[in-house]
């Protein structure tokens, strides 16, 4: 039965996106940013989850806005929207437009971590188009394996794994995702992580996330100390003319001489970036996570990561 239901559900997506892909790309995106409307006002329980993720940053003074919080989630609905449009053009191959209209900055950067020899750590989070980020990377100055968990339908997933190998990137799965990411980083190459989505307590800790107190992944501070790889942060944003994609100046790690006090802050500072990207471009950020889960905030966050 699942098996009919995942050809279904592939079936549909190949149905519905051809004409997206075919359209002038003008005129995608602009389709695209209206079905991301339409999603806003249909998909009810994630709009209420963007609306008070939102609400309580702005309630902790960690985030200052110009514009109605409805306002603000609504645009991230229209950029999730947008993005989608894109990257369907990318998969069917009318892309290269895209893929090449997005500036870089920092490049530089990129290719004095390279020379160390030691693999680079991209670091970055759900933020603009982030499928877009990993592809554009890819053809301007390097492959990535980009660390992330299988899509629920296997032949989606497939369908999504192909595009990526055309590009020269790869995939590699959570479980057991450790030794892969060490193999590839002892070997110079590039590996890329999400670091912005809420993880279970043996995975991470408690860390303080725009005012709050939210799970967040140690796997990269830990591999990052074991390996010595260069960490990068890389985000990219929408601009007037297309995308903007900004790779920063390694991260220096902790010199604390406790080793998992070492790796707390170096997890906060991996962190920053990206609420500062957040409080930067509030509406291209996934408002829609639930990024504060599994944490009791009503018990007051003290900022102490030991204490959860």
């Amino acid at each position: 039965m699942k098996k009919a239901v995942w050809l279904f559900e592939t079936g549909l997506f190949i149905f519905l996106s051809i004409p997206l892909a075919l359209l002038p790309l003008r005129l995608s995106i602009k389709v695209g940013e209206l079905l991301g409307l339409l999603l806003f006002h249909v998909w009810g329980s994630r709009r209420r989850i963007a609306i008070e993720n939102l609400k309580n940053s702005i309630s902790s003074h960690s985030i200052v806005i110009s514009e109605p919080v409805e306002e603000i989630i609504r645009n991230n609905f229209k950029n999730l929207g947008k993005s989608f449009a894109e990257i369907i053009k990318i998969y069917y191959g009318f892309g290269e437009k895209i893929i090449h209209s997005v500036e870089v900055d920092g490049i530089e950067t990129f290719h004095q971590a390279q020379a160390q020899g030691k693999g680079i750590l991209f670091l970055t989070g759900h933020c603009g188009n982030w499928e877009l980020l990993a592809i554009a990377a890819s053809v301007r100055f390097s492959k990535i394996a980009g660390v992330a968990r299988p899509i629920n339908n296997p032949y989606l997933n497939a369908l999504v794994e192909r595009v990526r190998e055309r590009y020269g990137n790869s995939v590699i799965y959570k479980q057991g995702a450790l030794r892969k990411i060490m193999e590839r980083l002892r070997k110079g190459n590039c590996v890329g992580i999400f670091m912005d989505q809420a993880v279970v307590p043996n995975e991470g800790y408690v860390i303080d996330f725009l005012g709050r107190g939210a799970w967040t992944t140690k796997m990269p501070a830990l591999i990052a100390r074991k390996t010595g790889a260069a960490v990068l942060p890389v985000f990219i944003n929408r601009t007037s003319r297309g995308h903007r994609m900004k790779v920063y100046p390694a991260v220096q790690l902790s010199n604390i001489g406790d080793k998992e006090s070492a790796v707390i802050e170096d997890t906060k500072r991996f962190s920053s970036f990206i609420e500062e990207y957040i409080k930067e471009h509030p509406s291209e950020w996934l408002w829609i996570h639930r990024r504060w889960k599994r944490v009791n905030q009503e018990n007051g966050y003290s900022g102490d990561t030991r204490n959860w």
